[in-house]
């Protein structure tokens, strides 16, 4: 086992990596900008350096100054965490070679992976279920539409190097196909240096459903079981819950299968996560594989009970998985908010500032990930994520009465954040009854808004009456 790693990371990411390594007794280096000097996860690594100003690009996303701190203090191995440089093949490769242990997949399953259209067409020789669309990347509107013809509008016109909803154009009728193909590719240009897109057939109100995978070096791979990711806006993921309520034990095995060999197809070790479109009749398409660590792995980690952290450094580390099975059945129920510096009464647009107040939930069987504190300046350089707010239940009842009391026991002043719009939704009869997909926050956003303003007019007045 590693003696000392580095850190290529921020926030809370940043401090939930440290934990781990803490317990087991693993020296801990952080990197960090000019704007977080104070920050938490600074104060709790053994090390700390500073590489660089505020903007991303000059400081995490810098490889040669991340590089050169891990030289500088002797560590064997690098943790790329969540974002940043965590899925770029080039960093991963040039790490290695540097010789330093990358805790991740190797560059080879990254690159390949983070090529959407690539990927596709690797899950398609694999026998792993796609939506239909194009096997590959397209050049052309002529090729594209032409393909649309075939699998029918609606489709989506995707980039091949996307993320976040970027690069993304739905086109529901043809005459409004070579509009949009443009758009993407302009997009995509401007997002990921490159404007190769594909086609594929477009599920309306699917559900979105990822699987979580471990492999180690020596072949073997197992399935942590699946996490249900619907509840999202602008294709940003808000509320995760583990297992899925949609999905019955014989779904899981099938998915699990489904993802195992997916993985193995590349050759694949290390954390990753086999993300799918899940249909009302149980049908479901492969979609996307994120090679890294997933913001919302803490919802896999209460069901199934393994430090995903700790089993990420233990395959680095040439060691097997200590499973004995390639399936892991899920105990109890998960679920998990993200509290986001964000007024959602405005559309989820970002509010950065100083938290005035900071007071967190307690509790059995409740957990807070969180790298913010009582003055703490949430900055407009990074994620708006100011924390992410975990509960375990016995089922899933269990978990949403939890879930509802920790929200409204969760105090954060000084800023706006997601926390009225999360215990909006854990009230709402759709979503405690499982009966949503991806289209629930549009679908009830006016609802959602309306509940949220109107209470902030009866805490007004309130004040007002006090004051």
């Amino acid at each position: 086992m590693f003696s000392k790693i580095l850190i290529a990371n921020r926030g809370e990411i940043a401090v939930r990596i440290i934990r781990t390594c803490k317990r087991m007794g693993i020296a801990t280096v952080a990197v960090y900008s000019e704007a977080d000097q104070n920050a938490l996860y600074v104060k709790m690594a053994d090390e700390a350096y500073c590489i660089g100003p505020a903007r991303p690009d000059l400081s995490y996303l810098n490889i040669p100054n991340i590089l050169s701190v891990a030289h500088a203090t002797n560590c064997e191995a690098i943790h790329p965490g969540y974002g940043f440089l965590s899925e770029n093949p080039s960093f991963a490769e040039i790490s290695q070679k540097c010789g330093f242990v990358f805790i991740g997949p190797d560059h080879r399953s990254i690159e390949r992976m983070g090529q959407k259209s690539v990927a596709r067409e690797l899950m398609i020789k694999s026998n792993v279920p796609v939506m239909p669309g194009s096997q590959s990347s397209i050049d052309t509107i002529e090729e594209g539409l032409q393909i649309a013809r075939d699998i029918g509008f609606p489709v989506l016109i995707k980039a091949t190097s996307g993320g976040g909803g970027k690069g993304m154009r739905l086109v529901e009728k043809e005459e409004d196909f070579a509009k949009m193909f443009e758009m993407a590719q302009g997009e995509a240009q401007a997002s990921f240096a490159d404007k190769r897109v594909y086609v594929e057939k477009f599920m309306r109100n699917p559900r979105h459903v990822e699987v979580q995978i471990i492999a180690d070096q020596h072949g073997n791979v197992v399935s942590l079981g699946e996490r249900e990711c619907s509840i999202q806006r602008r294709h940003q993921k808000l509320i995760e819950e583990s297992p899925s309520p949609a999905v019955t034990p014989e779904l899981r095995k099938k998915m699990s299968e489904t993802a195992i060999k997916a993985a193995k197809a590349i050759n694949y070790h290390n954390a990753g996560t086999i993300e799918f479109l899940l249909d009302s009749d149980g049908n479901f398409f492969f979609m996307e594989m994120n090679t890294r660590l997933q913001v919302e792995h803490p919802v896999t980690e209460m069901v199934c009970n393994y430090d995903l952290v700790e089993l990420q450094l233990r395959v680095a580390a040439g060691e097997k998985l200590p499973m004995e099975t390639e399936i892991v059945q899920p105990f109890g129920w998960a679920i998990e908010c993200r509290i986001n510096a964000e007024d959602p009464s405005m559309s989820f647009i970002p509010c950065p500032g100083r938290i005035e107040k900071y007071l967190v939930p307690g509790g059995p069987w409740i957990r807070v990930d969180s790298a913010a504190y009582e003055n703490y300046l949430v900055s407009s350089s990074y994620d708006s994520m100011v924390a992410k707010l975990i509960v375990w239940g016995r089922n899933r009842e269990e978990a949403l009465d939890r879930m509802n009391a920790a929200l409204r026991e969760y105090e954060i002043k000084g800023i706006e954040t997601t926390i009225p719009f999360h215990i909006h939704v854990m009230k709402h009869p759709d979503f405690r009854s499982g009966n949503f997909s991806t289209n629930f926050v549009d679908k009830n956003f006016d609802r959602f808004i309306n509940e949220i303003n109107g209470e902030k007019e009866k805490e007004a007045a309130a004040n007002q009456a006090a004051g």
